[in-house]
């Protein structure tokens, strides 16, 4: 399986958009600071992931929500929502 998921910073409250083939994996190597692009705002909490059965599918999915700011702000009204903050 593949992966498109969405961390949320325990350190700024904003969300990472990634995809990867192993999901538990990734978020370990984020949370330890292994990322470059998300080292300062660890830790995180694993917000919403969605599983595909093709990488092709999950890096499409990423860029769409990068991209169409209209279906990623949806996405991310209902995440923050479903959040509760801590």
């Amino acid at each position: 399986m593949h992966y498109f998921y969405i961390l949320k910073s325990k350190h700024d409250h904003k969300l990472y958009l990634g995809f990867t083939g192993d999901l538990r994996k990734r978020f370990a190597e984020h949370q330890r600071g292994l990322v470059q692009s998300t080292k300062p705002r660890r830790p995180f909490t694993l917000a919403y992931y969605e599983a595909y059965g093709d990488q092709d599918d999950a890096a499409r999915r990423e860029k769409q929500m990068k991209r169409n700011g209209k279906a990623w702000g949806q996405l991310k009204r209902r995440i923050r929502s479903s959040i509760v903050r801590a």
